[in-house]
């Protein structure tokens, strides 16, 4: 005790470290920071800091160390604290926790991670190692991170430790708690089941604090499926949806455990689609699910809202109609848009686009390759909610993707849709005259 009062005095002394603890109160746990209570409203990724600010965010997660003391210092300019995350390997890429060499030339790496930044001001907490039980049957690996959350404990008493993991598990629960006693928040990345997490972790073994790692929209994993079995996406307005229920039901509510979440994901990237988890456009603008964390942190709704989607069609079918088309032949579609009251008579701009079907899928979040555009398809201004479009010649699945850009932001939406091959007796294709369809029902 005495030791870690030192340690803490000389780091105020310096101006180095703000001490973080996690304790339990009356009303139940809570960091601790700097001898206020702190409740994490954060987001995962590294990038765009001022817009964090922008929307009421008080803190960042990082999955590794890769520029992190460019992030740190960058955070703390802006009030900002960072849980910093420890990129352990993997068993699905191919490691071996048996393997103790390997085990030990990876401690001693971390080791040196910590002493490097341990004192740096904006640091929150540690966090060891992302989902490590996704796909894995090598249980020693809750070890490799209890060895790493002990170094930590032993040479920086001002912060405390976490792992996450991949859904919520008994198993996992039950293996952290009895191989990692100095792991002190346990953090869960989770979905469409987060409202499992508030009722289920303590009946798994878990008492302590945890958090809420990763969660936004469903998963693609999680999601109704076409008839040939792709996952439906949900609109940007179905996800600013999840986004508010989520907080507002299962993380919020639980704050007595609960002690903060980190909302998913502060970029752009391509996993499943280019859409499905990014806050922002790959253009890097920011998209309407924003809105519903600005108002989930400040309790304020933007000033300056993004579109809203009402529904997207291909020839009067949506995606959970399993959207089959011929291939060469033309058809219509359209998206309904709603504006926001104030700018009912603006001009949105709508960009249309047609790409084959991803087949680099992978789990976990690991790199994916983008998906391939078809272009010369649509026909015409293609700067409107109607446009007509020449399904692809190749049978095969592709998506149709609709970006609604208004007031420097992005609603958006997709359509995954099936090609046949035209056959010998079919009859010749068709165009789709547009100047025949009445326009009334697609005002913005």
């Amino acid at each position: 005790m005495k030791k870690t009062l030192l340690l803490y005095c000389l780091a105020l002394s310096f101006g180095l470290s703000a001490q973080t603890k996690v304790v339990l109160t009356d009303s139940g746990y809570t960091f601790i920071r700097n001898g206020q209570p702190y409740y994490a409203k954060g987001l995962g990724g590294e990038v765009n800091f001022d817009k964090m600010v922008e929307i009421g965010a008080n803190s960042l997660r990082t999955w590794g160390v890769e520029n992190a003391q460019a992030i740190l210092d960058e955070a703390h300019k802006r009030g900002l604290t960072v849980m910093l995350g420890m990129w352990l390997q993997h068993e699905r890429h191919g490691f071996d926790y048996d393997n103790k060499e390997k085990v030990k030339a990876q401690l001693e790496y971390f080791k040196t991670v910590v002493d490097r930044y341990k004192n740096h001001p904006a640091i929150l907490l540690w966090g060891i190692g992302n989902e490590l039980d996704l796909n894995y049957s090598n249980t020693n690996v809750w070890y490799a991170v209890q060895d790493i959350a002990k170094y930590i404990h032993e040479t920086d008493p001002m912060h405390p430790t976490s792992t996450v993991t991949a859904g919520l598990d008994s198993m996992e629960v039950q293996l952290i708690s009895a191989r990692c006693p100095d792991i002190d928040v346990y953090c869960v990345n989770t979905y469409g089941d987060i409202g499992n997490v508030p009722s289920k972790i303590g009946k798994f073994g878990w008492n302590g604090p945890y958090m809420i790692t990763e969660w936004g929209p469903n998963g693609h994993w999680e999601s109704p499926q076409t008839n040939w079995g792709v996952s439906i996406e949900q609109s940007s307005t179905e996800k600013s949806q999840s986004y508010a229920e989520r907080f507002a039901k299962y993380i919020q509510p639980n704050s007595g455990q609960c002690i903060g979440s980190y909302a998913f994901l502060w970029g752009a990237k391509q996993e499943y689609t280019e859409t499905w988890y990014g806050l922002f456009s790959k253009d890097n603008l920011p998209t309407e699910p924003i809105d519903a964390l600005q108002m989930a942190f400040t309790g304020k709704a933007p000033l300056n809202p993004a579109p809203s989607i009402r529904q997207c069609l291909i020839d009067g079918k949506n995606a959970f109609q399993s959207v089959t088309i011929k291939a060469g032949d033309f058809y219509k579609a359209n998206v309904q848009v709603e504006l926001p009251d104030s700018l009912k008579n603006a001009n949105a701009t709508y960009i249309w686009r047609i790409m084959e079907e991803s087949t680099d899928k992978k789990s976990g979040g690991d790199v994916e390759e983008a998906a391939t555009e078809i272009g010369g398809l649509i026909k015409g201004k293609s700067n409107k909610p109607l446009i007509s479009f020449r399904a692809p010649d190749r049978e095969g699945n592709y998506r149709l993707f609709v970006t609604v850009l208004h007031n420097n932001k992005v609603a958006y939406a997709n359509v995954p849709f099936k090609v046949t091959p035209r056959l010998p007796g079919d009859k010749p294709s068709r165009m789709i005259q547009l100047k025949t369809v009445d326009m009334s029902s697609f005002d913005n």
